[in-house]
This record gives C-alpha cells, structure tokens and sequence, in this order.
C-alpha cells in the first residue's frame, strides 16, 4: 500500500463518501475494502452457495456505487450497506407473481392418483430466507404499531386460529369490537 493510500485508509467513510462523489474512485476502492467482509459474510449466510454470494456482493456495490448520492448520513454507513444488501437480495430473487386460478375440488381429486403420493418438496434457501424476512418485519411492526390488546387479539385469531366468537367470548368482548380491533391491526401491519 503506498503512503498516499495508507493516509486515505485513515480517513472517515464520510470523507470518503464526499472524495467518491466528488470523483475519486480510488476512495471507493477503500470503502469496498473496508465493507466486503461484512456484506460477503451476511449473504453467504442467507445464500450458502460460493458463487451466487460473489455475484451478489458485486450486484451490491454496484448498487452502493450508483446510489452513494442517496445517502444521507443519518445512521452508520456499514448499516446502510447492509440495508443494499438486503435490498439487492430480495430483488434478485423476486419471482414474477402468476395469477392463481379458482378451482373446484371435485376437479382435483379427479386428476390427482391416490395411489401415489405428492412427495413433499423442501424449502428453498430463498424461501427461508424470505419467510425469515417476512416474519421479522412484522414483528417489528407489531412491536412498534399495536397496542396491547391489538397484538393479543391477533395472535388469538391468526397464531392460535381461534374464531371471532371464541375470541369474544372469552375477552368478554362484542364480536364487532373483536372484528374491528383485528381490522385495524391487519391494517397496520400491512402499511
């Protein structure tokens, strides 16, 4: 490492932000330096494969370089980086959604031979890992947005699949108040 890299390693990440965005690509040579351990680590975990990780950490700074502009300093880089990762991961692996098609079940058990079973087919890392994603969101959410009541309301009903009237009878509560409180917790933890 020459002497004038070694003084630019010592500088800050928002010095070397400000030198990037001003043109100086050699002070995002250190930034990547300075964050490729921690982002090759966090998606080789939720990936487990060599090569999908190493694609992945270059999609990411490709994406942490054309969007350096947008950061604003408000919390630690190294957690901005990881927010890109995420983000980067998620994107890479959304699935086209498909439209679902209604059928009857009397058409399903004509084309389905009870002789030989559906073999069960494992989960995917990706699907893990959006499940994994999915329920930390919201408890996140419910930790931040629902009362009391709201979060034992909905895990009354959606954890522990009790029905309205069970709910009611048992918080001696109206059916109504149950089915609107729940409307309203459903409603902020899909916000």
């Amino acid at each position: 490492m020459a002497a004038a890299e070694a003084i630019e390693a010592t500088k800050s990440d928002g010095e070397l932000i400000d030198l990037v965005l001003g043109g100086d690509r050699d002070s995002f040579e250190i930034l990547y330096d300075r964050y490729f351990p921690r982002v090759f680590s966090f998606l080789h975990r939720r990936l487990n494969n060599r090569a999908d990780t190493e694609e992945t950490v270059q999609e990411v700074f490709i994406n942490v370089f054309s969007s350096l502009e947008s950061f604003r300093g408000e919390s630690p880089f190294g957690a901005w980086v990881l927010g890109v990762s995420r983000r980067t991961l998620a994107n890479r692996f959304k699935k086209k959604r498909h439209r679902t098609v209604p059928y009857d079940s009397t058409e399903v058990l004509e084309t389905v031979d009870m002789n030989n079973p559906v073999i069960p087919r494992s989960i995917t890392p990706l699907e893990a890992y959006e499940c994994t994603e999915r329920i930390d969101q919201l408890n996140s959410m419910a930790a931040e947005c629902l009362s009391a009541d709201q979060l034992q309301l909905f895990e009354m009903h959606h954890i522990h699949h009790q029905s309205i009237h069970q709910i009611a009878l048992e918080l001696n509560k109206s059916e109504d108040a149950v089915k609107s409180n729940l409307y309203r917790a459903r409603k902020l933890l899909l916000t």
